[in-house]
């Protein structure tokens, strides 16, 4: 069998990932021939993603020049606030903003002002739209700002800067779904697949944090474990539709509560592959509308939790919030709609009102 070579997308320049003549999993840094355990870290995996970041910062640190850009996203990546604060996936989307600015590295931080941080912030959003290039200039403000901390910096130049406007054609983000586009999912998902769409649809769990949940996070009293990016607890009774998936669910040996149909932990990129063709096949059908992600079920539980009255610090509580911003922006949406229904219906009955008796005319 000759080694089957991976095409991947540009992250893993300079690494070769193959397949070797007994079906393993090989990987090693080109320039370095530094080795990875693909035993222990599944190549494409989000682990895996980290640990070449972790090695690809091993080399740019020696390469990185003095007061440039590419020595402060060296000594931010060292940082007890990247690596110990921020969540494993924060990381990966940081990092894939730094592998975006490699090309500017060598740029001297002193050049920085807020017209060359717009100008980057433009070529992003030319390159990759929208949403990168507004990340991308606040991963820049992130960084500034622990640099004068660190008095590596003098200022925040990305702080004066505007995020890109939104595309007033773009859909809404992560919308929340429908009842029944809810009801269609679930009757059609298969049975390894029921328990970690439950857990995101009812307790308005991430979708990572749903498929890494333990097994000892949900007992008989209910649900007990932490938001993975804000590290807020969350305790919530057990819910009755959470604990019917459970009893559906494939018997398996995996640590973890969910497994795919191989009785191993799902990992977020298997997960997203199942659910990508899963849900293809109901759009085809017409069970549900375009737009559905995984990341919409937190937005339906908080935007039925602020219809349904809640406060703001109550859905804070039950999403793992941690601030209210976002538990204010659900109540705003549903004030919206309720508000929406209520005249819609005011302007029906005055319609009604308006309505003039027709008349026969006289034989």
């Amino acid at each position: 069998m000759t080694k089957s070579r991976a095409r991947r997308p540009n992250k893993y320049k300079g690494w070769q990932i193959f397949r070797d003549e007994d079906d393993r999993w090989r990987c090693y840094h080109r320039k370095t021939r530094e080795k990875i355990d693909c035993q222990k870290f599944e190549p494409y995996s989000l682990a895996f993603d980290m640990e070449i970041h972790r090695i690809n910062g091993l080399v740019n640190e020696k390469a990185a020049k003095p007061g440039t850009l590419g020595m402060l996203i060296v000594k931010y990546r060292e940082s007890a606030r990247f690596r110990s604060e921020l969540a494993p996936r924060t990381r990966a989307d940081y990092q894939k903003c730094f592998d975006y600015l490699q090309a500017i590295e060598n740029t001297p931080l002193d050049r920085f002002n807020p017209p060359l941080i717009a100008k980057i912030r433009d070529k992003a959003l030319e390159k990759r739209k929208f949403r990168f290039a507004n990340y991308v200039r606040s991963v820049l403000s992130v960084i500034f700002d622990w640099g004068i901390e660190y008095g590596y910096t003098r200022d925040n130049p990305a702080a004066k800067v505007k995020p890109a406007r939104r595309p007033k054609s773009l859909p809404d983000a992560n919308r929340p779904w429908t009842d029944a586009e809810r009801d269609s999912v679930l009757a059609a998902l298969p049975a390894h697949m029921e328990l970690p769409i439950a857990l995101m649809m009812f307790y308005a769990l991430d979708p990572q944090d749903a498929l890494a949940l333990p097994r000892t996070a949900i007992t008989e009293k209910g649900l007990d474990t932490r938001r993975n990016k804000t590290g807020r607890p969350i305790y919530l009774p057990l819910f009755e539709p959470v604990e019917a998936a459970m009893a559906r669910a494939p018997n398996h040996d995996a640590l973890t509560l969910c497994a795919n149909s191989l009785g191993r932990p799902w990992t977020y990129n298997g997960f997203s592959t199942s659910w990508a063709k899963q849900k293809a096949k109901l759009e085809a059908d017409g069970a549900v509308q375009p737009g559905l992600t995984l990341k919409g079920l937190r937005h339906t539980v908080a935007t039925i939790l602020a219809e349904m009255g809640k406060d703001n610090g109550t859905i804070a509580l039950v999403l793992g919030h941690a601030t209210e911003a976002m538990a204010k922006h659900y109540s705003r949406r549903a004030d919206m709609t309720a508000r929406a229904v209520s005249v819609v219906t005011d302007f029906e009955a005055e319609l009604n009102k308006r309505k003039t008796k027709v008349v026969k005319p006289a034989v």
